[in-house]
């Protein structure tokens, strides 16, 4: 009678399997580096004979389709008509890449196609820079230049500094922040029960949406003094600004008392959360809609831990986006300023 065979220990299974899924990471990864400078490489060259050809939209138009239809028959349908415009496109948008500095091997070619289509430079540089530091999916990124992130931020970064960047709540904080996600009516505004319950069971879309550094410490979290409890809405932690970040949620206008409550909450927590290395806490109040002018001449305007906030449950058009950022834009928010003591 045959012996069975013997059994495979768990340790040496489990690490064969990390072994070889790191070792197809690291494979799809060079291959897809590999081919993101080819098609760099490929535009460059379309441009160079298109410059060096008849100066007319025409000679382009044909150069291409006869380049597709010979590469066609030797490479297969990857070099469409419609691919070679686009990597006309990528040396077009990203002239220097190949000469001044390496392309992000962390984008693959899905990625630079939806950001070569952004036409702030600015812009550009800083969804490069977060997809490649955040590890955004092209389905992330898609979102985040759909709902003009870059746009909604209280103050675009403007400095490479990471160090710079990372001590500023600006560059991180929105205004207004799109929840479409939570899928709930934008008619009938929702008590904030159920807004607070959608926005933790969609935790992880909310995250994307707060941006970089932020990581969930809890709901309902109590703040007790000797005399009173209260209740904060939702309590994250940001690893880069070094503070604890605060969201009362109101789903009516924003009024003077919303704004006292949350100055008082930000000073309770202070006092009785925050550690001896973080930086002085931070206060949202997202709200449903605010008055510029309340704004303006409360201590928001002034005070560089508070915060408000308007949330839009569906997704907005490109006018009253707009809308919404020129409405923001009255206000004078301040140039400088973080958390740090």
């Amino acid at each position: 009678m045959a012996s069975e065979p013997p059994a495979i220990p768990s340790g040496l299974l489990n690490d064969v399997r990390g072994i070889l899924r790191q070792a197809r990471g690291k494979a799809y990864a060079a291959v897809n580096a590999a081919m993101v400078d080819a098609y760099w490489q490929i535009g460059c060259r379309i441009v160079e004979e298109e410059q060096g050809g008849v100066a007319r939209a025409e000679y382009g138009s044909q150069l291409i389709r006869n380049l597709s239809r010979a590469l066609g028959e030797e490479f297969g349908k990857g070099l469409s008509i419609a691919n070679l415009k686009n990597f006309r496109q990528f040396y077009l948008t990203f002239p220097e890449a190949g000469k001044s500095y390496a392309l992000r091997s962390q984008l693959t070619w899905t990625h630079w196609r939806l950001v070569m289509r952004v036409e702030n430079p600015e812009a550009r540089a800083y969804y490069i820079e977060e997809t490649a530091r955040q590890q955004w999916s092209s389905r992330a990124l898609e979102r985040a230049i759909a709902t003009h992130s870059y746009q909604r931020l209280l103050k675009a970064p403007q400095s490479a500094d990471v160090s710079a960047l990372n001590s500023n709540p600006l560059n991180f904080l929105k205004d207004p922040y799109i929840l479409e996600f939570l899928d709930l009516p934008e008619s009938g505004d929702p008590n904030e029960r159920v807004l607070d319950t959608a926005l933790v069971t969609n935790l992880r879309d909310f995250l994307m949406e707060l941006g970089k550094g932020f990581s969930f410490v809890g709901r309902q979290l109590r703040v007790s003094t000797e005399t009173s409890h209260f209740y904060v809405d939702l309590v994250f932690y940001n690893y880069l600004l070094k503070c604890f970040v605060i969201i009362d949620l109101k789903t009516k206008k924003l009024s003077h008392s919303d704004i006292g409550q949350m100055d008082m909450y930000v000073r309770m927590f202070d006092d009785l959360k925050r550690g001896p290395d973080d930086n002085p806490t931070l206060g949202i109040i997202l709200c449903a809609d605010k008055d510029e002018t309340l704004v303006r001449y409360s201590v928001l305007s002034e005070n560089q831990q508070l915060f408000a906030s308007k949330y839009l449950l569906v997704l907005p058009s490109e006018e009253e986006l707009q809308t919404e950022l020129e409405r923001r834009h009255i206000l004078d928010w301040p140039e400088e300023g973080g958390v740090d003591e």
